[in-house]
């Protein structure tokens, strides 16, 4: 019921996941990245503790096979799961369960790993996949957004639209972008506008956060309202 891109942004090396689906909230429910180390995407009958423990496992220096092989031994229900993983070093690992609704299945790429089930097709993620690859000039969030939306061309999750979620981390342990359309008619267009709405001030913003390097960010208010005003003025 759900489909989805995690990749890694050779520019920043940030780390991000795409994803949509016919349910409620998947943004709370599928992905989950650490930052520095990787991301992980766990869908279909979703056990969030795929996400959770399997955070752990990287964090741990665990590699992506080794990670889906640990959790999915542990599993009961690993038929019925769908898992996809992406370390910082490019290594990908995915699971599809025998008992996954078709069509489903797993594309990757160089620093790019798309998985989905309950889809229309297989076109659904040989499209996101190209449009991933060739729109290398995007910025990180637009280029996995426009990913998405050729997946939705290609017929997306069978049964329709209902929520959508992109999250992306630099190298701190608050994300760079957490977006979450948890219940519309269109939700990667709108969830394309949030990421239209956050380059107003939230990018601009979030330069002046604390860092582990700099405990106390910026606090100067000047120099805050300043950045904010010239941010959004230069994109016009």
């Amino acid at each position: 019921m759900t489909w989805s891109i995690i990749a890694k942004d050779n520019v920043t090396g940030e780390i991000g996941i795409a994803v949509a689906t016919k349910f409620f909230a998947v943004g709370a429910r599928v992905p989950f990245v650490a930052a520095g180390f990787g991301g992980i995407a766990t869908q279909a009958l979703v056990n969030p503790y795929y996400g959770i423990d399997g955070l752990r496992l990287l964090r741990d220096g665990k590699s992506p096979q080794e990670i889906v092989n640990t959790l999915t031994a542990a599993d009961p229900g690993r038929e019925s799961r769908q898992l996809h993983i992406l370390d910082v070093q490019g290594r990908i690992a995915a699971h599809t369960g025998r008992e996954c609704i078709d069509w489903c299945g797993h594309v990757q790429g160089d620093g790019f790993s798309v998985a989905g089930n309950m889809l229309a097709g297989a076109d659904v993620l040989d499209d996101t996949a190209s449009a991933y690859g060739a729109n290398h000039s995007l910025p990180f969030a637009q280029r996995l957004i426009a990913a998405m939306r050729a997946g939705e061309a290609a017929g997306g999750d069978k049964r329709g639209k209902q929520s959508a979620a992109l999250l992306i981390y630099g190298n701190e342990e608050w994300p760079a972008l957490d977006l979450r359309v948890d219940d519309h008619p269109d939700p990667l267009i709108e969830l394309e506008r949030l990421e239209r709405v956050s380059r107003e001030r939230w990018v601009h913003f979030r330069q002046f956060l604390p860092t582990r390097d700099s405990p106390a960010g910026i606090t100067d208010r000047a120099i805050i309202d300043s950045s904010l005003q010239a941010g959004p003025a230069s994109k016009r």
